[in-house]
């Protein structure tokens, strides 16, 4: 089973669409790796453009955002440019259905939690690291900040979706089930 998890980074905004994950003009692309420089190098927070090349957002595994992301045209090229950047997680309160559906189907898990969970993870201090487990469905987030308690919380994913993660993708569950 495939495992999900690792450093985190903060993207403290709603509405974060396809074009600010990877920009029209790299749709041109014929391979996913084109496209792994380019995750995330539009995106505004607060009215100030994103370090799409820092250091946090190099080592992160997991995403975790606000409300409706994914919005915007149905591209794979946004998951694509996740999964070659080893994103296995993104956490956000909703997702755009398509986005969603392309995530699971590329082995990254899209986690739906609460608003007030999500809060919470925003405000814990210091680098966040989490830890996933999709059997159990169960998400702990754990900040290097030594004062801090870790945050756990549950998600559900319906049995089609965990199989999918699970197993990869859509591509690896096929090959192991037809």
């Amino acid at each position: 089973m495939k495992t999900f998890g690792g450093p985190a980074v903060l993207l403290d905004r709603n509405d974060i669409n396809t074009d600010e994950i990877i920009p029209a003009k790299y749709l041109t692309e014929i391979t996913k790796i084109a496209l792994k420089p380019h995750l995330l190098e539009d995106l505004l927070l607060n009215g100030k453009p994103f370090d799409s090349q820092s250091q946090a957002m190099k080592q992160a595994k997991v995403v975790i955002t606000r409300a409706n992301f994914g919005c915007g045209s149905s591209r794979e090229h946004a998951v694509w440019a996740f999964e070659v950047n080893d994103i296995n997680v993104v956490i956000a309160e909703s997702f755009a259905r398509i986005f969603r559906q392309n995530m699971f189907n590329c082995g990254i898990l899209a986690m739906e939690l609460s608003k007030s969970d999500i809060d919470a993870l925003f405000a814990l201090s210091g680098e966040l690291t989490v830890e996933v487990d999709v059997e159990k469905g169960v998400m702990v987030a754990t900040s290097s900040d030594a004062s801090q308690d870790s945050l756990k919380c549950s998600f559900v994913l319906n049995p089609y979706d965990k199989n999918l993660v699970s197993a990869g993708g859509w591509l690896a569950f096929a090959d192991a089930n037809y």
